[in-house]
């Protein structure tokens, strides 16, 4: 497990936090279809916060793309680096998922983030943000629409439908199983959203969430409950 402090420099308030945004949104890359999926590697990344003792904790676990096999997996805790404020939660994530990922064995391949990308109010969510800062293909799974409106797809796997704002699309609603509620889908960095979309059909063989996010969940919130533990008085 890696220990992560508050980067220098790293935005305080939310002026400087949405200017760092308007900075580093127009390196987005959106002319490259990414990694054909079933290939190669692909990674999660997750966080999990105790608000009560200032902790963030971050997992990374790599995937091996064709089994779903884990390949790699890795941890860092630290201190909170914002405040809660919708729209700009990466800066509450960013240090932890990087000192995660810094910390792998091998190269993560296509990074899969539970959040946001291009759906999110300013174009430039969790996926986004993480991929601009690190090179990295990435894309963005989230729970829910944020603020968007979309047509419910169809009923079974594999339907889609688009994710809007007004007349533009900025991620689409995938049914993973059958009848259940779909995930919402979006480009982060470096990848196409039709890639995008086979990427989490392909990482949703069981269950509505991808394994990768899955994964990423249960071993950040492992990690955050051990440093919780170390940190609490001993009688």
């Amino acid at each position: 497990m890696t220990t992560v402090g508050v980067p220098a420099g790293w935005p305080a308030t939310e002026d400087e936090a949405r200017a760092e945004q308007d900075r580093l949104r127009g390196q987005v890359v959106l002319d490259e279809p990414g990694p054909p999926p079933g290939t190669g590697r692909v990674t999660g990344v997750d966080v999990a916060y105790d608000d009560d003792r200032d902790l963030v904790a971050a997992a990374a676990v790599v995937l091996d793309a064709a089994t779903l096999e884990v390949v790699a997996q890795t941890t860092a805790v630290g201190r909170i680096s914002f405040p809660y404020v919708p729209g700009l939660l990466a800066f509450r994530e960013i240090p932890t998922v990087r000192a995660a990922l810094d910390a792998l064995p091998c190269p993560p391949g296509v990074v899969v983030c539970d959040g946001y990308g291009l759906a999110h109010p300013r174009r430039f969510g969790l996926a986004s943000h993480l991929g601009v800062l690190t090179g990295l293909p990435t894309i963005g799974v989230a729970k829910n629409p944020f603020t968007f409106t979309y047509d419910d797809p169809g009923p079974r796997r594999g339907s889609a439908a688009a994710l809007v704002a007004g007349t533009e699309q900025v991620g689409s609603a995938l049914r993973t199983r059958d009848g259940v509620k779909p995930v919402f889908v979006s480009v982060g960095h470096r990848v196409s959203l039709d890639n995008a979309l086979a990427h989490t059909l392909a990482l949703t063989p069981l269950y509505r969430l991808p394994e990768t996010t899955r994964r990423a969940d249960a071993l950040c919130r492992r990690a955050l409950q051990e440093a919780a533990m170390r940190q609490a008085p001993t009688s």
